[in-house]
């Protein structure tokens, strides 16, 4: 108790200090809280459309970097696997970019197209479901258009007309996906529009094969199965390999996943380093202090002691307001980004961002406590 109302009192002889030391940790936590919800929105984005696939197993070709930027491989692969055990359906899915002009503005730009066969139930979003929903994408020149598409698109309501690569499509009906960082934007059409409008693409070649399997079978077993069926210009994923497959690209392959990453290591460098002065500047100005501790027979354990605990005192005091900020920006940037941009907190991030915010405190006291260690009392005096 004796340590603890030390460690308190040193902290609390200098109020303007103890306040800048609480700002300097708070603002590290909110740089690093911001990097990581930006992180984790990178993977959230890049990957969720995954969740809305209808398959538990996913075929790619092994140079597809991530799904927008897929290679194409034969369709005859997924017929290839169409008899192994466990296997209830297959579906082929085609992708690519189209431009799309904005009907209001007469901008094209860039925008991801999905192609389907309209009787397979590729996707799970409810509008895309039923009767109605596949004799309107059989129709010719038309296609759903994704409602978490970037206004630059222009209207996107039902019956609007536009062009896409020069030729005539309407609008026939929305649904809600989300493209990722990849895409601004995302359209769904029959394969036989698909083809129209990317010719000379074939239907032969498909861009992912996706596998529904029977209810109770395991992807794992089935996908192992696959994986020594089929040649090597194929790779066979589960939903979850895949969605790792593309978080690993963003993450370690782009300069996105770089950026963030770098981003809590230099907050955390940050906020050792403003700890650090603090410590420091307090020690030094109680060194006469720590010095007759030392002449009272105190050992350098007990001062260690004493310092670190005023570095965990920081932590505390600086990591609860920093996450009440944080919770705020989170919470203005989905805001801002009307959802597109998925910045949400979680559990896992908070106990995380304590558990660095503890270990950068406590290490630039580790490092600031060496001067009253060393700090000779005859010398002092």
């Amino acid at each position: 108790m004796a340590r603890v109302s030390v460690a308190w009192s040193n902290l609390m002889h200098e109020r303007t200090r103890l306040i800048v030391a609480i700002a300097g940790v708070s603002f590290a936590v909110v740089l690093i809280f911001m990097n990581l919800g930006f992180m984790g929105a990178l993977i959230s984005t890049a990957t969720n459309f995954y969740e809305q696939f209808n398959a538990e197993l996913f075929l790619i070709s092994p140079e597809t970097l991530e799904i927008s930027t897929s290679t194409a491989f034969p369709r005859e692969r997924i017929y290839q696997v169409a008899g192994v055990d466990g296997v209830e359906r297959i579906m082929p899915l085609y992708s690519e970019y189209l431009l799309w002009r904005n009907p209001e503005t007469g901008v094209s730009r860039g925008i991801f197209v999905y192609g389907i066969n309209p009787n397979d139930p590729v996707f799970l979003m409810p509008e895309l479901q039923g009767t109605e929903a596949r004799r309107i994408l059989s129709r010719p020149d038309t296609a759903f258009i994704d409602r978490l598409s970037r206004p630059e698109f222009g209207p996107q309501e039902i019956g609007t007309t536009t062009e896409a690569d020069r030729r005539r499509i309407t609008i026939g009906g929305t649904y809600f996906l989300g493209g990722g960082f990849a895409a601004d934007g995302t359209l769904i059409m029959s394969d036989q529009n698909f083809i129209r409008y990317l010719e000379p693409r074939p239907l032969s070649l498909i861009n992912v094969g996706l596998v529904k399997l029977k209810l109770g079978v395991s992807p794992e077993k089935v996908a192992a199965t696959m994986r020594a069926l089929l040649p090597a210009d194929v790779n066979v994923y589960t939903k979850a390999g895949i969605i790792e497959h593309d978080s690993a690209y963003w993450l370690e392959s782009t300069s996105i996943g770089f950026i963030f990453s770098m981003g809590v290591v230099v907050s955390f460098i940050v906020g050792a380093v403003i700890v650090y002065q603090i410590l420091f500047t307090d020690i030094r100005d109680h060194l006469p202090e720590y010095a007759t501790m030392k002449a009272m027979g105190y050992r350098s354990q007990y001062l260690f002691k004493i310092v670190l605990q005023e570095a965990i005192f920081l932590a505390v005091l600086g990591y609860i307001p920093g996450l009440a900020a944080a919770l705020g920006l989170y919470h203005l940037t989905a805001t801002a980004t009307a959802g597109t941009l998925p910045v949400a907190m979680n559990g896992g991030r908070v106990i995380f961002v304590l558990g660095l915010t503890l270990l950068m405190c406590s290490l630039s006291g580790l490092i600031s406590v060496r001067k009253a260690v060393t700090a000779d009392p005859a010398e002092i005096f």
